[in-house]
């Protein structure tokens, strides 16, 4: 589905408070004049219902001024918005209609369990959780899959063993780990059970009124 969004210029000598309290939100659009960028509004609305449906750095937006008569493909490249409230402050855009290739940011996908968690009562530690990647507009990926249905407890998956589509290239250390099993954990109750003493023992040595630390005493 291509997501589109409308936005005007954005008026000179406008200040950001002002802007939202009129329901709209400061936005910037980059790399359609080169170096420059144009200052924008959108609709606040608008705004809440694209990032609603798009990944930042990954989702390919169609942007449209009516003010110039421009429209193109850009990437949601930045938010900026109140860590406890949400409220948005500002959305940049970057134009890829010059762009041969881009860096971008893809959510990695575990599909399958882990034989060492179903089998070995292990547990799955996922180290990563998405990767920069480089490819050309048209090649992003909204995802990579990983099936992680194999790996056993102390197996690694590093990132040189992904399968990625073509025209992709995974960017950073290839040896980095993405996934690994971590091997079950003894719980207290089971440490508790081990230390116990026999309680067949306790219960001979209680009819003949003698303990358990005395049948097990070399004395």
């Amino acid at each position: 589905m291509q997501l589109t969004v409308e936005c005007k210029q954005r008026p000179s000598h406008s200040k950001p408070n002002a802007l939202r309290r009129e329901g709209l939100i400061p936005a910037a659009l980059y790399g359609h004049k080169g170096a420059g960028s144009e200052a924008l509004v959108l609709n606040a609305n608008a705004a809440q219902l694209l990032l609603k449906n798009a990944t930042i750095n990954n989702t390919l937006v169609q942007v449209k001024l009516p003010d110039t008569a421009w429209q193109g493909q850009a990437l949601v490249r930045e938010v900026q918005a109140n860590p406890v409230s949400g409220v948005l402050y500002h959305i940049s855009f970057f134009s890829v209609a010059n762009q041969d290739s881009l860096e971008v940011t893809v959510p990695l996908n575990f599909t399958g369990e882990a034989v060492g968690v179903s089998e070995e009562r292990g547990s799955l530690d996922t180290v990563l959780t998405e990767l920069a990647v480089q490819c050309a507009p048209d090649d992003i990926p909204d995802s990579i899959e990983i099936n992680v249905s194999h790996l056993k407890v102390g197996d690694v998956l590093s990132v040189q063993e992904l399968v990625v589509p073509s025209g992709v290239t995974v960017l950073g250390e290839p040896e980095r780990t993405i996934a690994t099993v971590l091997p079950p954990r003894v719980s207290a109750v089971e440490t508790d059970t081990d230390e116990e003493t026999n309680p067949d023992v306790e219960a001979v040595m209680a009819a003949y009124g003698g303990s358990a630390d005395e049948a097990e005493s070399p004395n």
